[in-house]
């Protein structure tokens, strides 16, 4: 997240010793055929990308459809214009994943699936203007709702 904000200032430092103003807005264009800012957030942990399995793979999933308002509250300001369900989005207010589907939440690489469900995912729904803070603190917190096999067994 330190360097999400790091290259933001440096950014806007430079801009401006050129005079030129930034728009970090998600849909600086407003309703218009263009796909929009995002700040998709690619994750895993050592279980994901270790152990990984199906079954684990899908009650994440669970829990990331069960959570849905809240990842949307910290994903950034007017996501509603951006998550229109449009322009390789999926709707703000329904969630959805799939193997190598830019239009859905959550896209699933190939090699996931692949490699036995193990691996890291993509977080398709931050957008431009969120704090990279919020998104990882909110993606972890809903990762740590699902229960491992090893924790399980405890």
């Amino acid at each position: 997240a330190d360097q999400i904000w790091m290259a933001r200032y440096l950014l806007l430092r430079l801009t401006e010793q050129y005079g030129i103003d930034i728009e970090f807005h998600c849909k600086p264009l407003g309703d218009t055929d263009w796909n929009g800012s995002g700040m998709h957030c690619n994750f895993s942990t050592k279980f994901m990308r270790e152990v990984g399995g199906k079954d684990y793979f899908e009650a994440l999933m669970g829990q990331f459809e069960k959570n849905l308002q809240d990842h949307i509250d910290v994903y950034g300001p007017d996501n509603h214009m951006r998550l229109t369900g449009k322009h390789e989005t999926a709707p703000w207010n329904k969630f959805s994943y799939g193997v190598a589907d830019r239009g859905a939440s959550i896209r699933v690489p190939h090699s996931f699936v692949n490699n036995g469900y193990k691996g890291y995912l993509e977080d398709r729904r931050p957008n431009s203007q969120g704090c990279p803070y919020q998104i990882a603190s909110q993606v972890l917190k809903t990762i740590s709702e699902v229960p491992t096999a090893r924790s399980a067994a405890a």
